[in-house]
């Protein structure tokens, strides 16, 4: 009779092995519920960031997906990184300033492109940009696509800044928790 608690205990056990660390490399499930992801702003004030699916986190290796929700007037710092970047505006308006000419010894005045709900946009390999959310009154939401992960980004203090002056982030603060420096085989 007591081999009939086996299962029971076994699915305890690794029911609260999985919820106990949100670095689920290979526990990764094929549907789940967005509001169940953890989100954090990271220390950054009216942020909201969601790893969708995650090379950190999952074990994605080409693409990672992001959901990111700013309060009216949360923006990115002025960054770059060595990978594409695409967004889908779900909800709310904002401002995307984009540096095409970041390829010079610092990244300049940048082009304002407005961007709204059901718009999409990308920003090419290491070109300086930031996206803020310049409405008054509504969050901006987005999702992001991002190549090559995880990220390494390159933060400025203003459009001016030389790029060797730049600040190295790696792992960036969504990945610092399941980062792991020896990265695992993807042969068969």
């Amino acid at each position: 009779m007591a081999f009939l608690w086996i299962p029971f205990f076994i699915a305890l056990h690794f029911s609260t092995a999985v919820e106990s660390s949100h670095c689920a490399v290979n526990g990764f499930p094929i549907v789940r519920n967005i509001s169940e992801i953890p989100q954090d702003n990271y220390g950054r004030q009216g942020l909201s960031h969601i790893t969708v699916a995650g090379s950190a986190l999952h074990g994605f290796k080409e693409i990672e997906v992001w959901l990111q929700t700013f309060a009216p007037g949360a923006r990115t710092p002025i960054h770059r990184h060595s990978c594409e970047e695409i967004f889908v505006v779900l909800k709310g308006s904002g401002t995307l300033y984009l540096a095409s000419n970041s390829h010079k010894n610092y990244p300049g005045s940048p082009q304002e492109f407005p961007i709204f709900k059901n718009s999409t946009f990308f920003v090419p390999v290491n070109d300086a940009h930031q996206v803020w959310n310049t409405n008054e009154h509504e969050d901006l939401q987005v999702l992001v696509v991002i190549s090559r992960p995880p990220v390494k980004v390159f933060i400025y203090g203003d459009w001016n800044m030389p790029h060797t002056a730049t600040r190295l982030k790696f792992p960036y603060y969504w990945d610092e928790a399941c980062y792991q420096t020896s990265p695992t085989k993807d042969e068969l």
